[in-house]
């Protein structure tokens, strides 16, 4: 008799076997990976919008604009994927901080979308929509981050107590 293991058997242990914790794996790593990129990108895209606002130079207009439509592309993939994790899961209770840096993010991307289209305005028609739109994504995310950094020390309290 053979004694390598049957490729039937499960091993808790490996998660090729277990091909719903292995993608669960990774669309977190992949959330990780992309979620911090748009907030950068909104942070850089206010100050851009700041500084056009101080200098009437329509590079930092247009540079705004790029940051603005490139941060909401790359928050798709995060977005889509935290939609599945607190919705549709059900492997383990999502809790109620989670849900509230959903609506949080949910509410900046839609201020974001809004300020790329603001940013297609002609020269200084965007000031001063832009800003005002920038600063409430920024200040949004910047909230969310914090309500998740509040989860993560909630969820390690439990784990030690």
């Amino acid at each position: 008799m053979s004694t390598a293991p049957s490729a039937t058997r499960a091993s808790p242990h490996h998660p090729a076997r277990h091909p719903a914790r292995a993608s669960a794996k990774l669309a977190a790593a992949l959330f990780e990976w992309l979620n911090p990129i748009p907030y950068g990108m909104f942070v850089a895209t206010l100050i851009f919008d700041i500084t056009y606002l101080n200098t009437r130079n329509v590079f930092w207009g247009k540079g705004a604009a790029w940051l603005v439509t490139v941060g909401l592309i790359i928050a798709i993939i995060p977005r889509l994927l935290n939609l599945g994790h607190v919705w549709f899961q059900r492997r383990r209770p999502v809790s109620r901080l989670e849900r509230v840096d959903f609506w949080l993010n949910l509410l900046a991307i839609a201020a974001a979308t809004v300020n790329a289209f603001v940013h297609s305005r002609d020269a200084y028609a965007m000031v001063p929509d832009n800003v005002i739109l920038s600063v409430i994504t920024v200040v949004l995310l910047s909230i969310a981050h914090v309500v998740m950094a509040m989860n993560r020390l909630a969820r390690a309290e439990v784990v030690y107590e």
